[in-house]
């Protein structure tokens, strides 16, 4: 059932539980992330990055998203990912996608605003949502395809007064925060500010979003979302997992490998990784 977030973050709030925002790549990480959902009974956002274009471009991947959320009881949002143009907002709305993220965390505090509201006008035409994000988020780590990057760590985190202006000024359906997260495999153990999640919702009763949900404890994710956490973006540690699951295939002295059948392993075991996530940000 195609939705957009805001009938995805009203069952959210009813159930006072997090949805996971999955970016899926590839047919196999569609499928896995699907049938966890049906699994669990669980609504779900399916996402692609404009980083992963070099893997799949957004034309391909939203006709599968598409078909795989229109042939499903559970509420799927289909959502872009760290949309940093005006111009890919756009083409993602006229594609179909229900929901888009507007990343202008580069530009100044200014700028931000104003070209979010300018997606937000666009989007809000078609009935499509906006994600805006605000304050910088780390990458921390060796990222798939990506190679090695590996940021400063100098920890900085969304003020409650800058997210309550945001907000203000643009009318935006949900907001990122910075609170300690980052991209991809921690190198390190993040220093999060789990508390500024709560301060900033009693400031704006507006659902907040946790990128670089991959790697934290069940204990923080349960924190985070208790405090108001309303969508968590989940890939690095579900796209490793399905790389194990190839790994322990080609392990055996196999006289054939079978194209398909790694597929098949990656799938189930990248299923099972988001079935227990969905499981622990879903129950408090």
């Amino acid at each position: 059932m195609l939705v957009n977030l805001n009938e995805i973050f009203k069952i959210a709030n009813e159930r006072q539980i997090a949805v996971g925002a999955f970016n899926v790549p590839t047919l196999e990480m569609v499928r896995a992330v699907i049938k966890a959902a049906e699994k669990l009974d669980c609504p779900v956002i399916l996402q692609h990055a404009e980083g992963h274009n070099k893997f799949i471009s957004m034309e391909e991947i939203a006709h599968i998203m598409l078909y795989y959320a229109k042939n499903t009881k559970v509420p799927v949002c289909i959502h872009l990912d760290h949309g940093t143009k005006i111009e890919d907002c756009k083409k993602a709305i006229d594609l179909g996608f229900t929901s888009v993220m507007f990343d202008g965390s580069m530009y100044s505090y200014d700028e931000n605003i104003e070209l979010t509201k300018k997606v937000i006008e666009l989007a809000h035409e078609k009935n499509v949502t906006v994600e805006a994000e605000l304050g910088p988020m780390l990458n921390s780590s060796i990222g798939a395809g990506e190679g090695v990057s590996y940021t400063s760590t100098t920890y900085q985190y969304t003020e409650v007064s800058e997210a309550q202006d945001f907000i203000n000024k643009t009318n935006v359906d949900c907001l990122a925060i910075a609170i300690g997260t980052m991209h991809g495999i921690y190198l390190e153990k993040p220093k999060l500010n789990l508390n500024r999640i709560l301060e900033i919702k009693e400031a704006t009763e507006i659902p907040l979003v946790l990128h670089g949900g991959s790697g934290l404890s069940v204990e923080e994710y349960k924190t985070a979302v208790k405090n108001g956490i309303r969508k968590i973006n989940y890939y690095t540690y579900m796209n490793t997992d399905g790389g194990k699951a190839v790994k322990d295939y080609l392990v055996d002295d196999k006289v054939y490998i079978f194209f398909d059948e790694l597929s098949i392993f990656a799938t189930d075991r990248i299923e099972e990784n988001v079935t227990e996530f969905m499981r622990t940000i879903s129950t408090i």
